[in-house]
């Protein structure tokens, strides 16, 4: 008589598991991706408004209708708002003038934004006014619309992922774990700066700035990969790529900017390292580290964080002191 198979059980409540995760993963994904892009707008969008003060309450006004689209600021001259849109203190701003309303934009800070302001001061504009548009920091000429710069957040957070996950596949622990995850961060940001600033072009700024940008990018994503394993176990290196990949590639606004994304996507990826790397870069790259301070800091913090978990999990993993488990002496006689 046949015996009963002891393992249809356990291999059926793993196809039922696979069959349960797969649809839930594809509505995450779709989630993630889809729905920030399908509710693109501004929203609390930095916007300057500049002239005499009779002239620009009108044109504040008329931007304020549309209810929490804009966060105005009131400058007094078009020299104070340029100045802060070089200081990424807003992505624009409608200066008044005697031959009509004159848009200062910054398509280095997002392309989308600047066509976005040029829209919508155009439809706001007075019957018959011609409105000027000026670019104050233009996106470089190698690309025009952002897109490739956009495109470079995923990349890195694959090789953060991976180097994170290798890392621990490779077996590597404790202090040189850490120090090979700085090594090949270091690595992942002279290449890219070669191939996206002296390649391709797609960056301007400081050759060796823009380098450690994209280094100190592929750190902190690789170390909260590594630091996540190293706590967790396997399961961590998927709990960190669908973290950095998953969430923090479309919740990084690199591809438009974090006030066109729905709350609170747009500020949950600016606490991400994709969100926050990508934010750098352009600062670093077209606006000579203005506004810099806030993600490098968030940088900083998720690679301490990340390297401070790789070697707590070592020391976590290590038999305490006169705990180890019992060696056989080599030259043992036994006993006969």
């Amino acid at each position: 008589m046949p015996m009963p198979s002891t393992t249809a059980s356990p291999q059926t409540g793993r196809m039922l598991t696979v069959v349960a995760l797969v649809p839930v993963l594809v509505a995450l994904a779709l989630w993630a991706f889809a729905w920030p892009a399908a509710r693109t707008a501004p929203r609390d969008l930095p916007l300057g408004v500049a002239g005499p003060a009779a002239a620009a309450a009108p044109v504040q006004r008329q931007l304020e209708q549309r209810e929490g689209a804009f966060d105005i600021h009131r400058y007094a001259d078009e020299a104070a708002a340029r100045a802060a849109i070089e200081d990424r203190s807003v992505y624009g701003a409608v200066v008044v003038t005697e031959r009509g309303p004159k848009l200062l934009t910054a398509s280095a800070a997002s392309p989308v934004v600047a066509q976005l302001l040029q829209q919508a001061v155009a439809e706001r504009a007075p019957e018959g006014a011609r409105v000027t548009a000026v670019d104050v920091v233009p996106a470089p000429r190698a690309d025009p619309r952002g897109s490739a710069l956009g495109s470079s957040v995923l990349p890195l957070a694959i090789a953060g992922v991976a180097a994170g996950s290798l890392v621990t596949l490779r077996g590597l622990r404790g202090a040189r774990a850490a120090a090979t995850l700085v090594l090949a961060a270091a690595l992942v940001g002279v290449v890219a700066a070669a191939l996206a600033h002296s390649w391709l072009g797609i960056l301007t700024g400081d050759w060796w700035t823009e380098a450690g940008v994209l280094g100190l990018t592929a750190l902190a994503i690789a170390s909260a990969v590594a630091g996540c394993a190293a706590l967790l176990g396997p399961a961590g290196i998927g709990a960190g790529a669908l973290l950095m990949v998953l969430l923090g590639n479309p919740f990084s606004g690199v591809t438009s900017a974090p006030q066109l994304l729905p709350e609170p996507v747009g500020f949950i990826g600016q606490l991400l390292p994709p969100g926050a790397g990508g934010s750098l870069l352009r600062s670093v790259a077209f606006f000579d580290g203005a506004a810099a301070t806030g993600p490098a800091v968030t940088l900083a913090v998720w690679a301490a964080l990340g390297l401070g978990a790789v070697l707590l999990g070592a020391r976590r993993g290590q038999p305490a002191p006169g705990t180890g488990a019992p060696t056989v002496a080599r030259d043992a006689v036994p006993v006969g």
